[in-house]
């Protein structure tokens, strides 16, 4: 067994100098573009803004400055074994990209937390008039649901969004720069200290993991609540009336429920796994744990290039408007 300061200096593979930076400048092309024009149609080109779109579009924005970030990120597994730790390149990117991916990321789950309660509450809308709604679902629909569909409330809601997690995390990164960041042993950027952080950012960490949790866990119980609402109106006469509003929003958060499965449940799984045991002695376990990390955190990241497909499956405005777009380009 190797002593912990021999394991100070990581060994990255291939796979972190050159696939997690060559991953990254793609995501970060395809997510600039397709969320620009994303951001362009919700801006300019949609009137009426309901307030998923607005969600929506706060959600652009987070999904920019996680690709805007993406070139740091790249750059800092590119050249960051071979940089000396200092002020200058490597604590310039080291800030810049942990600041940006993580307040994003944080951003993007809160409002896809609020697209979801905010697809039950249009189908809390649609029935809330019906004799087989509960007494409970109308209080709930009525003091506190149809507020997530108030475009002024969805803009309050998310500009609070952005305040407090900025006010949460920026304090943190700049410890975890300034004060943390500092007591590297050795001279290089990719290091165990940069990498696995001290006391008090892995704290900061396991809070912010139980933080995704919740957020997986609201739009679990948002489409548990769907499926199971829809099962009690199946009897009425007039389902095939509404068969489609209850199919695009239960496609809007299988939608949401899947992208954070696959992009955020196995980043926040492993997270607390990775405090555990990137104590180890072994170096060569230890290289392996710091690089599903950062594998594990590309994939958290891919999220936000893939939205506007997603946007494409699931908004027929936004559909409908690209589809003009593209008619009076080419037609």
């Amino acid at each position: 067994m190797n002593n912990s300061s021999a394991c100070s200096q990581l060994q990255p593979s291939t796979v972190s100098s050159v696939a997690l930076p060559i991953i990254y400048i793609l995501l970060c092309i395809i997510g600039l573009f397709g969320n620009s024009l994303s951001q362009w149609v919700f801006l300019t080109k949609i009137g009426k803004k309901t307030s998923t779109h607005i969600y929506l579009t706060h959600l652009v924005t987070a999904n920019l400055i996680v690709c805007s970030s993406m070139p740091f990120m790249g750059l800092y597994f590119w050249k960051g074994f071979k940089w000396d730790y200092g002020p200058k390149a490597c604590g310039l990117v080291n800030f810049l990209g942990t600041l940006s991916m993580h307040v994003s990321m944080f951003v993007s789950l809160l409002v896809l937390s609020w697209i979801a309660i905010s697809r039950y509450a249009t189908l809390m809308k649609k029935d809330s008039v019906q004799e087989i709604t509960s007494c409970y679902e109308k209080i709930f629909y009525g003091h506190l649901l149809k507020r997530f569909r108030q475009p002024n409330f969805a803009r309050k809601l998310c500009f609070y969004i952005w305040g407090v997690v900025l006010g949460l995390i920026f304090p943190v990164i700049i410890y975890y720069s300034v004060v943390e960041a500092m007591k590297v042993e050795d001279k290089n950027c990719y290091t165990k200290q940069i990498e696995v952080g001290g006391k008090f950012s892995q704290i900061a960490g396991l809070i912010g993991t139980t933080f995704m949790g919740f957020s997986f866990l609201i739009v679990l119980i948002s489409y548990y609540s769907f499926v199971s609402h829809l099962r009690k109106i199946r009897t009425c006469t007039s389902i095939m009336e509404k068969d489609l509003t209850y199919r695009s929003v239960r496609r809007h958060l299988l939608v949401i429920q899947i992208l954070l499965i696959v992009c955020f449940l196995p980043y926040s799984i492993f997270k607390p796994i990775f405090y555990v045991l990137n104590h180890t002695e072994d170096c060569e376990q230890l290289n392996y744990l710091v690089e599903i990390k950062n594998i594990l955190t590309c994939l958290a990241s891919a999220r936000s290039s893939t939205d506007p497909i997603i946007f494409l499956l699931l908004d027929k405005t936004f559909k409908k408007t690209l589809y003009n777009l593209f008619i009076k380009s080419y037609g």
